[in-house]
């Protein structure tokens, strides 16, 4: 007998799930139909019926990606990526170029982004990937880069579009940074009211410029809202009588000293035979610790190895 679910959040992904339009769209549902379902025993045959209904979802999206499926630029997805999406003409080539590396085509005429274009921030001693891709209005914005990305920056002119960029969003599980662009063109007094609009309405925002010669313009502010955004943590290594590398390494936040090793080399956790710390998680510097040992942010850590 069909059990009936009144959980809202149940019903609202059982309902996005109808609508989506490719199967990563209808995975991303899924996942949230299964951690909404009834927890109980009489749950348990809704449960096994999702799990299996997404096993063949994951098959199908699996033989889409040995295919090649699509003629678009692939992306391969960075440890921290953030995407930036918004209308035509609303800063989004200009945004990427202040925050990255990169040199996109700046351009008025509308569409004019064609493609997805990457970039790399650097902060913190972090590499982040941020992606510009085409405005979300037209026929080219690419719905499968908005599935992966960890945080999405929703670029906006006026406040009235950011429900409008919101309603065609397809689903995603990245977090959402509002960010207000063209503050050059508001006065004082504008931007007051409109910070204390969006605050009362719990936005995660950054009024920002992307003019390089405008004081003040948010942008440093908007790169530390977009690197705290990413719930990593930053571990770096040394080897005994050196110095620390200069570049750490990126791991989910929970993670412990044998993800550290593994991370490195596939395998090389069950040849450590001893591991010594230094840094937050520390009691003292050099603290000899297991493979269990839970690390925090900016860890330093050294193996000894058969």
């Amino acid at each position: 007998m069909p059990i009936n679910v009144n959980d809202p959040e149940y019903l609202k992904s059982e309902k996005n799930y109808s609508e989506a339009k490719n199967p990563e769209e209808k995975l991303i549902s899924l996942n949230k139909m299964i951690s909404h379902a009834p927890k109980h025993k009489g749950g348990e045959n809704l449960r096994q019926q999702l799990t299996q209904r997404r096993k063949r979802l994951e098959e199908l999206i699996e033989k889409k990606k040995k295919k090649g499926h699509g003629g678009k630029l692939g992306i391969k997805k960075g440890e921290m990526q953030a995407v930036i999406i918004g209308k035509t003409n609303s800063g989004k080539s200009s945004l990427l170029k202040v925050l990255t590396n990169a040199y996109p085509k700046i351009n008025s005429v509308p569409f004019s982004t064609g493609e997805p274009f990457l970039g790399t921030m650097e902060y913190e001693n972090s590499q982040i990937q941020v992606v510009e891709i085409p405005a979300i209005e037209g026929e080219k914005f690419d719905r499968g880069v908005v599935h992966t990305a960890d945080t999405l920056l929703l670029i906006i002119t006026l406040q009235k579009e950011i429900e409008e960029i919101r309603k065609k969003l397809p689903p995603h599980e990245g977090k959402e940074i509002i960010v207000l662009n063209k503050s050059d063109l508001l006065s004082s007094e504008e931007k007051r009211r409109i910070r204390s609009q969006m605050e009362t309405k719990k936005y995660n925002f950054e009024i920002i410029s992307c003019l390089p010669y405008i004081r003040e313009n948010g942008i440093e502010e908007l790169k530390k809202k977009i690197f705290d955004s990413f719930n990593i943590l930053r571990i770096f290594t040394k080897e005994p009588g050196k110095e620390k590398s200069k570049k750490p390494l990126i791991l989910p936040s929970g993670s412990s000293i044998k993800d550290v090793a593994e991370k490195i080399l596939k395998g090389l956790s069950k040849k450590v035979i001893e591991t010594k710390i230094w840094g937050p998680s520390s009691k003292f510097g050099g603290q000899i610790v297991g493979l269990n040992h839970p690390l925090k942010d900016l860890d330093i850590v050294e193996f000894k190895t058969r």
